[in-house]
């Protein structure tokens, strides 16, 4: 039996041949060594991150949330349920928030749910993998599996805005969270403490939408972590990780920039310094290739 269970909601970024399947790939790496079991929710749906950007209305994103949380309350009762994804896990936890605050909009969700023989109780607290990281493992035994350490990477911790606000990690500074230093620290990285850009907004989907204006803000995040001497961004968020390294190439175009940084995630990080190969921490589908931590997971 495995030491901590959770009651998992992959997201859609995380599905196969989607933008971070290599996150979940890195996940359950990192899982195994901590024995920690994920149980997907059976039959899960999306989020419904965008519908709010296609003005699709507060309601069917709501009901979405909740369809997940009673899937997750009838099939793996009393555990926390956990998303690997900030947009997945802010969006269900708004939901979450919303609903309780609202007999109304509880009702309505109910009505629509009972359709399909669901009932909304929304008691499972909503957790981002990172809270389960440093809340119920802790630093020091987050440490203890570290067979590769991280020696000489200069990294810098990228928070981005969706696991920072409004909600937070727990014990966080809404201006300068920690976490992810500290979680560089721990697998034996160099956290670049002074970065200046770790709680910028990447612009989310306005990537797609307003790509000036998101550009503008990636490059912000780029220059700085160059700028403090970083060789690679990490981040728990996987909007932040497609739009900081996939744009890189059209950003040097346009500015005349040389941006090559890579951008992981901090799951890939522990991976890697478990002891895992480069496939194994889901390097194989970076972009930009984190050419270190490649290194470093082909040592015997």
């Amino acid at each position: 039996m495995a030491k901590k269970e959770y009651s998992f909601y992959p997201g859609c970024s995380s599905e196969r041949k989607a933008s971070a399947a290599n996150y979940m790939v890195s996940v359950e790496s990192m899982c195994k060594t901590l024995d920690i079991k994920l149980n997907e929710i059976p039959d899960w749906n999306c989020c419904g991150a965008s519908i709010g950007y296609a003005e699709g209305g507060e309601l069917p994103r709501h009901i979405m949330n909740a369809r997940n949380i009673a899937l997750s309350e009838q099939h793996n009762p009393k555990q926390d349920i956990v998303a690997t994804c900030a947009a997945c896990w802010l969006g269900t936890k708004e939901s979450q928030e919303r609903i309780s605050h609202s007999g109304q909009l509880l009702a309505d969700v109910n009505d629509i749910l009972k359709d399909a023989g669901l009932k909304y109780e929304g008691k499972q607290p909503v957790r981002h993998m990172v809270e389960v990281l440093i809340e119920d493992l802790g630093y020091d035994a987050l440490k203890k599996p570290v067979k590769k350490p991280l020696e000489g990477i200069k990294i810098a911790g990228y928070v981005g805005c969706q696991t920072n606000r409004p909600f937070g990690v727990n014990g966080e500074s809404f201006e300068n969270p920690k976490y992810l230093d500290k979680l560089v620290e721990t697998v034996g990285g160099e956290a670049v403490e002074k970065y200046d850009q770790k709680v910028t907004c990447c612009g989310g989907a306005l990537a797609f939408s307003e790509p000036e204006k998101s550009q503008v803000q990636i490059k912000k995040i780029i220059e700085s972590a160059y700028d403090f001497g970083a060789e690679m961004i990490v981040t728990p968020c996987p909007v932040c990780q497609m739009n900081v390294e996939v744009y890189q190439g059209q950003i040097n175009k346009k500015y005349n920039t040389k941006f090559k940084i890579p951008v992981v995630y901090y799951s890939q990080l522990m991976a890697v310094a478990y002891g895992a190969n480069a496939k194994e921490a889901g390097l194989d589908g970076n972009i930009v290739r984190a050419t270190r931590l490649e290194e470093i997971a082909a040592k015997k």
